[in-house]
């Protein structure tokens, strides 16, 4: 992405590095708080309207807003989000790292004003970090509660398919937000994941063909129709004095009439 090398090279050095760890901390803190106070939540989360009112905190912190669950799902969401984005800031560097955030972030913010009234979530961004760590990863594994290795590359389809199910069911607000938390994702991996796609078909293209070639008989005895696909074993002989040379079998070879076009026989 030659748009983002220039960038980098100009506003590399204003790059926070250690935002996932941030993140976390805040969102730690923030469950803390929540579990003590429920009340402090709603004055965190990101309502448009609100926003428009003056709450304008609100387009930050929003992005501390933990998972509403029971701890140790919460601590594992966090664990995750924690393996996945340290992988993606050590692969990419900090600021191309926090550009993918930025991205996620202003599309996030952008679609929830469509909807002033509804609660825009920082989950689906988070997600998107762990779509990214799959497709730079597919192959690294985790152990699905702690004992079966599953690559992450399946994991990332079930997110995939649960993303497809959520347009398909939810309101219109869960629709943007999901849309919007793989706009970073399309703006790094949009080309890759599209010459990988061509290729696929170019790879199904050519087997097809393969298969059609090996489906189609070499030799077809010009008599009693027998092939080498239908009798493997049996010898096929072309004869040279029929026009066009056709294909006989091994029984037929020596007991046909020769075929001789009109203009084949004037000639001789």
């Amino acid at each position: 992405m030659k748009t983002l090398d220039k960038l980098q090279r100009r506003f590399g050095r204003f790059a926070l590095p250690h935002v996932t760890e941030g993140l976390i901390v805040c969102q730690a803190l923030t469950y803390f708080f929540y579990q003590t106070q429920p009340e402090f939540l709603a004055r965190i989360r990101l309502l448009p309207r609100l926003v428009l009112e003056g709450e304008v905190w609100r387009l930050v912190t929003f992005l501390c807003e933990p998972p509403l669950a029971v701890w140790w799902l919460a601590l594992l969401f966090w664990y995750m989000f924690y393996l996945t984005g340290t992988a993606l800031e050590n692969t990419w560097g900090a600021f191309r790292y926090n550009v993918y955030l930025l991205v996620g972030w202003l599309a996030t913010v952008a679609v929830s004003f469509l909807r002033p009234d509804a609660l825009a979530s920082i989950h689906f961004l988070q997600a998107s970090v762990f779509l990214a760590f799959a497709q730079l990863f597919p192959n690294f594994e985790f152990l699905l509660f702690f004992v079966l290795p599953v690559k992450v590359k399946w994991l990332a389809l079930l997110q995939w398919l649960w993303y497809l199910y959520l347009i398909i069911v939810g309101d219109a607000m869960t629709d943007l937000l999901v849309l919007a938390s793989v706009c970073n994702f399309l703006m790094f991996f949009g080309r890759d994941v599209w010459l990988r796609l061509k290729a696929g078909r170019r790879r199904v293209a050519h087997h097809a063909e393969r298969t059609r070639l090996a489906n189609t008989p070499r030799h077809t005895c010009a008599v009693c129709g027998v092939t080498n696909l239908s009798d493997p074993k049996m010898s096929f002989r072309y004869c040279s004095k029929c026009t066009n040379a056709p294909c006989y079998c091994a029984e037929h070879i020596h007991a046909h009439e020769h075929v001789i076009n009109e203009p084949a026989a004037a000639e001789k």
